[in-house]
């Protein structure tokens, strides 16, 4: 039996509650035209109190065995020299927990060999993206926050970026129940469908530097410190120490004077 790539390109999976991944493999040839598949699969890391996960084999009219059934083992046809393709195919639980996992031990007999491969999934937490009514989007976080201790502790992080109206991120085990949690939150709107991952949201969780957006000959107004409210035209930036120097307009004698870059306003850009 030989491991191809699978939708996630390896044997140890991390897939959100309720979604799923499939593995590709194959088995044989037999010179009998059958081939046993074995499955023994373990749940953890409570043996006892895991909830249930769904293990299912396809081969390409359809499918051949799951875990609903009694028997651990499936006699499958393969007539031909060449081997035959499987997709192994596992559905997390919804109600799945963080770091919940099911092991899928498989073993081919094809009458000469008796392989065995090995596949894991683990639960992990969904990123999902809030439609919120704009400019509500701390409305919704406040009213949220209120029931992330009630009942399960579904709700892991929320996130409102200052820069994005009208969304919000969530993240959660439970996408139903996170979903329920929403339901009656008047400024919330719907989930959008789907699901997004950190790496996709990185730059929301990143500081943008304070001088992001200023250029040299831009026009601004200092909005705190010594020159609060005095216009000034930006005559250097220094990104590393997120400070520019500027040049008050109304000053008598212009003098460059060194700030904060959150120290400011743009009045106009440099055209």
């Amino acid at each position: 039996m030989t491991n191809a790539p699978n939708d996630g390109e390896n044997r140890d999976m991390m897939i959100s509650a309720g979604g799923r991944t499939v593995w590709k493999f194959a088995a044989g040839p037999s010179p009998s035209g059958k081939i046993k598949i074995g499955f023994e699969i373990t749940t953890g890391p409570d043996p006892e109190n895991a909830p249930e996960w769904n293990v299912t084999l396809f081969d390409s009219s359809g499918e051949l065995w799951s875990n609903y059934r009694s028997k651990r083992d499936v006699d499958v046809d393969a007539p031909g020299k060449n081997p035959k393709e499987f997709k192994l195919e596992v559905i997390a639980p919804k109600g799945a927990r963080y770091g919940d996992e099911v092991v899928v031990t498989v073993t081919a007999d094809d009458g000469n060999n008796v392989i065995e491969e090995t596949f894991r999934a683990s639960a992990k937490q969904s990123v999902m993206i809030l439609k919120t009514q704009i400019d509500q989007e701390k409305s919704v976080v406040d009213s949220l926050l209120s029931k992330a201790n009630i009942g399960e502790k579904d709700i892991f992080a929320i996130l409102s970026p200052q820069n994005l109206r009208g969304y919000v991120f969530v993240e959660g085990m439970n996408t139903e129940r996170l979903r329920e949690k929403t339901r009656d939150i008047r400024k919330a709107r719907s989930f959008v469908d789907g699901e997004t991952s950190l790496a996709e949201i990185d730059h929301y969780l990143t500081p943008l530097s304070t001088v992001v957006g200023i250029v040299e000959g831009d026009l601004v107004e200092l909005i705190n410190g010594p020159f609060k409210g005095e216009k000034a035209r930006v005559q250097h930036i220094d990104g590393n120490k997120e400070e520019i120097t500027v040049e008050l307009i109304e000053a008598m004698v212009p003098i460059p004077v060194t700030v904060k870059g959150d120290s400011v306003r743009i009045i106009e850009k440099e055209k």
